[in-house]
Order: structure tokens, then C-alpha cells, then sequence
């Protein structure tokens, strides 16, 4: 172990975590507490003050939420990580370290309907504008380009789609543009892909799916890829200029290569409050020891779902990045080399009736508004998660009428088919 570099499945159980210290524990405790103590007077100016690293309170930091920040980390490759209340909140902190009232943010349009709600409504309370890119043109993001820019921001696979964005073009927009490149990697989890080898700045995840991988608790992260130099064009004032707050401390000169993490936890964090349970994050710590077993099987079965999909009578459509054929299968194959995911859509020749009348035949499925459970999930999405959007939205986000999304569980696949097919037939 001196010698090498742990392995993805290694660094999955042990980064971040050591026997406590105290009882010997092998298993990270859960540190349900709100404060904690200091040494002495001068140890708590200096932790105030940033002048050291350590525990004030749980709403800024928890040593549970630590262990899961370095190991998610680890696993994206990036210097360091900050855990928040869900994935929606995680989007809520980059964006207030990044933007100003006025500011501007492009925004591929296949993503996750909450996503889309997110920015296209709750955003303009604060200010911040999107403007909306194709994630099949890269053209689009060139010309969404503007002075009030600060932002790019994807999914390395797109709910619900499943469709694979490519980062490496996108990235090469945002370089050109001076701005970061934010990858949402909830999907692919970065056991099959890792956004920041291919030109990620920033990378956030809802842990509530397959990180943490079996439906119990909700969480978010962001990883900061310790890339991006937020003195440039003095841009992102929240990290460049002196902090009135920390005795004039400039973040990205202070703390370099890990500035945006420091920026969201003692910024973002402190003042907007999405803290994490620490009982969450033991919950998700755990979940991630078996994400590699996990995301491979899950990955597996879609690839035979889908291949048994594409063959039935009733099914218009299957849309699965691991299909021979499919036209995102060369950049799977570039970015998720071990398999497209678990998420994918496909449409019914009846429609949005017959969408509706599936999810509600299915027995081994489960018909809810998840993904990445060990469970196989379904759901409409015309008529559930995107219920928001109108018409020509739905079909822009992968989401018209006749659409149908599951995200394929580790069930035994033959049990997965046979549900499916009752159903189609019902």
C-alpha cells in the first residue's frame, strides 16, 4: 500500500477514515453533536479566524461529514470536498461563491427537472440568470458566451435521459471562456466517470442516489477540483478580494488549490445553512464502500434491460447510452468505459396514457421520484417530475409525453424483465 496508489474499490472503503482514536472503532462514528470544545482561548481565534483547521460546529463542518468529504474527493480525484443537505443545495452554494445579482450562468438543457425549475425560477430571486445551451451543439455554449458569463454548467449523464454529455468539449468552451465548468457526476457516480480528468473545474452530486445508493437519506457534495484561478480578471470577487469577515483574508491566495471548497463551506455554508446530518453522512459513508459491486451490476442489468426493450412490440423507442447504435455510444464509451449507468428512457406506442398505465402495472419496480437505489424505480416523467415544464420543455429536457425513465436496480435482471414484461402486456 506504501508503494502504490490505492485502487477506486480501496479508496471507496478506506479514504478519509482511520480507528477512532478514542475507542478504537473501525467503523467512522457518527459525531452527533452541535459544538465543539476548544483548547483554549488562542485555539478558538484561531479557528475563527481561519488561521487553523478544526471543529466549531456542526453546521460548518462535523468530523462524520469530513470522512465523507476526503473520500468522495479521493474518488473524483479532486483536493478537497464540502457535504451539504441534498444535491439541490450543493448547487445553491457554488452558485453564491460564483455569481452576483446580474450575473449569468449557461446551462446545458438536458438535466434534471428540479434542476431546471431551480435555475429557471428559484435562481432569479438571487439575480442569477441562465441561458439555456444544447448539449448536442457545443456551438450553442460558444454563442450563450457573454460578459456577464461566470458559469458552464452539465451533467455528465443527463436525467433522465441517460444521454452523455461531452465534458471535454464543453470544457474547452468554458477554458476559451475564462470561466469554471461545473459537471453534475450524480449519475455516473465517479466509479464510471470522472469529470474532472476531462476538464471539470467543479463537480456536484446528489449522494441521495448512487453514492449513497439505497434510498435512505438525503445528501448532496461539491468537489473541488483545485483547477481553476479565481484571481483571473478579479471575476469571482467572493474569492479573490480580502474578506472583511476573516480580517481581510483573500481565499484563492490564502488557500490556493482548495480556495472553492474553503469558499463554500465558510461562506456558503455558514450563512445559507444546508448542513448535513452527520447520521446522514454515516449512512452514505457506507453506501460508498460498495459502489464499485454496486454501479457495475446496475450497469449491467440496464444494458440487458434496455437490449430486451429495444426488441418489444409495445416500446416506440429505447434511449440507452450502451446500446450498439445509440447515438451517444461512442461518448459513452470515452467517458464511462465500464458502462453508460443505470438511468435511461425509452417511449411507449401509446403515449403518455400508456406511460401512465405502465407505472402503474409494475410489481418489482417501485413507482417513485428517485434514481440509483439498489431498487428498480420507474416513473413518468410528463406527468411527474417535469410536470412543470410545458410542452416544447419537456421534449428540449428528454422528457415528452410518451417518455418513460427507470433507473434499473442489482435485482436479478431476469426478475427485472419479467416485471416489465407483465406490465407491457397488462
Amino acid at each position: 500500500m506504501i508503494d502504490r496508489i490505492p485502487g477506486f474499490s480501496t479508496l471507496a472503503i478506506h479514504a478519509g477514515a482511520q480507528p477512532d482514536p478514542t475507542t478504537g472503532a473501525r467503523a467512522t462514528p457518527i459525531y452527533q453533536t452541535t459544538s465543539f470544545v476548544f483548547n483554549d482561548a488562542e485555539h478558538a481565534a484561531s479557528l475563527f479566524g481561519l488561521q487553523a483547521f478544526g471543529n466549531i460546529y456542526s453546521r460548518i463542518g462535523n468530523p462524520t461529514n469530513a470522512v465523507l468529504e476526503e473520500r468522495v474527493a479521493a474518488l473524483e480525484g479532486g483536493t478537497a470536498a464540502l457535504a451539504v443537505a441534498s444535491g439541490h443545495a450543493a448547487q445553491v452554494v457554488v452558485f453564491q461563491a460564483l455569481l452576483q445579482p446580474g450575473d449569468e450562468f449557461i446551462a446545458a438543457r438536458k438535466l434534471y427537472g428540479g434542476s431546471i425549475n431551480q435555475f429557471n425560477h428559484a435562481f432569479k430571486s438571487f439575480g442569477w440568470n441562465v441561458v439555456w445551451a444544447d448539449g448536442d451543439d457545443i456551438g450553442s455554449f460558444e454563442r450563450a458566451v457573454s460578459p456577464r458569463t461566470k458559469a458552464i454548467f452539465i451533467e455528465s449523464i443527463a436525467n433522465p435521459g441517460g444521454t452523455v454529455t461531452d465534458i471535454e468539449a464543453v470544457a474547452t468552451v468554458a477554458r476559451k471562456a475564462g470561466v469554471p465548468l461545473i459537471v453534475d457526476n450524480t449519475l455516473a457516480s465517479p466509479y464510471l466517470c470522472k469529470p474532472i480528468d476531462h476538464g471539470a473545474d467543479i463537480v456536484v452530486h446528489s449522494l441521495t442516489k448512487f453514492l449513497g445508493g439505497h434510498g435512505n437519506s438525503i445528501g448532496g457534495i461539491i468537489v473541488d477540483a483545485g483547477t481553476f484561478d479565481w484571481s483571473r480578471d478579479n471575476k469571482y470577487p467572493m474569492l479573490s478580494e480580502p474578506r472583511p469577515e476573516y480580517h481581510g483574508i483573500r481565499l484563492q491566495e490564502t488557500f490556493g488549490n482548495f480556495a472553492f471548497a474553503i469558499a463554500c463551506r465558510v461562506l456558503g455554508l455558514r450563512d445559507l445553512g444546508p448542513a448535513l446530518s452527520p447520521f446522514n453522512a454515516f449512512l452514505i459513508l457506507t453506501g460508498i464502500e460498495t459502489l464499485a459491486l454496486r454501479v457495475q451490476k446496475h450497469s449491467d442489468n440496464a444494458k440487458a434491460v434496455a437490449e430486451w426493450l429495444s426488441k418489444h412490440p409495445s416500446v416506440a423507442w429505447v434511449s440507452y447510452a450502451g446500446l450498439q447504435g445509440d447515438k451517444y455510444h461512442n461518448l459513452a464509451r470515452k467517458y464511462c468505459p465500464k458502462g453508460a449507468g443505470a438511468v435511461f428512457t425509452f417511449g411507449l406506442k401509446g403515449g403518455f396514457e400508456a406511460g401512465k398505465k405502465l407505472v402503474s402495472g409494475v410489481q418489482l419496480f417501485s413507482h417513485l421520484a428517485n434514481v440509483g437505489d439498489t431498487r428498480s424505480l420507474i416513473i413518468h416523467p410528463a406527468s411527474t417530475t417535469h410536470s412543470q415544464l410545458d410542452d416544447a420543455q419537456k421534449v428540449a429536457a428528454g422528457a415528452a409525453p410518451d417518455v418513460v425513465r427507470i433507473s434499473v436496480g442489482i435485482e436479478d435482471k431476469e426478475d427485472i424483465i419479467a416485471d416489465l414484461d407483465q406490465a407491457l402486456k397488462a
